[in-house]
């Protein structure tokens, strides 16, 4: 009897292990990765964007490397991970640096001031990186004031306009205000804009018996 239990559970785990792979051959894009998703909600079941610049791990590179549709499996005692390459673009992507004064914080009438004496600084040759440290609101005020590479989607979590159409060359400093929030931002072009390869990947982690 045990031995039948035993062998009906092999049975039952290679059918869906086969299942899952023919499911996992039908998926084509995003829409059908998100379906798949949502009735395969094991634990570990995942869709992973990966890009060239901010992912550099032995796997994400292995995995820019392959094809729409490429596949790898890592496997170890207890599951098996397979990665499925869904969808592949080439994004473009900014990146500045920037200073944020916020008057919760500074007074109104003191921030003009502060900016004048920030781009004063700046020009006598002090780096900016220093300046935001010394001077900014935001979060990234410790990294320098540096955004990192970022779609133009991205670019809305930090400013409340538009900064990716500006005209401006590199190295020049230029400055916005945002009136309704009491918000005003010295800013650093520090790279021009660059398109990033970018990867959606379908992530499947089965147990191992």
């Amino acid at each position: 009897m045990k031995h039948f239990i035993l062998l009906l559970s092999l049975i039952t785990f290679t059918l869906s292990a086969q299942e899952t792979t023919a499911d996992l051959d039908l998926i084509s894009d995003t829409t059908s990765a998100e379906e798949f998703l949502k009735t395969n909600k094991n634990k570990g079941n995942k869709l992973i964007t990966f890009n060239e610049e901010k992912h550099k791990s032995v796997l994400a590179t292995n995995l820019l490397k392959l094809p729409i549709g490429g596949k790898t499996t890592n496997q170890n005692s207890f599951e098996k991970t397979t990665y499925k390459v869904i969808e592949k673009n080439s994004i473009a992507h900014y990146r500045l640096s920037y200073i944020l004064l916020d008057v919760k914080n500074k007074k109104a009438s003191s921030i003009q001031a502060t900016i004048n004496q920030i781009i004063s600084a700046y020009d006598k040759g002090s780096p900016f990186d220093f300046l935001a440290k010394k001077y900014s609101d935001a979060d990234n005020a410790t990294r320098g004031g540096d955004t990192g590479w970022l779609t133009k989607e991205d670019m809305s979590l930090f400013f409340s306009v538009d900064v990716t159409e500006n005209q401006y060359i590199e190295k020049e400093l230029y400055t916005l205000e945002n009136d309704d929030k009491g918000l005003y931002y010295i800013i650093l072009n520090t790279y021009q804009p660059k398109e990033i390869k970018e990867i959606k990947v379908l992530k499947i982690v089965e147990p191992r018996h």
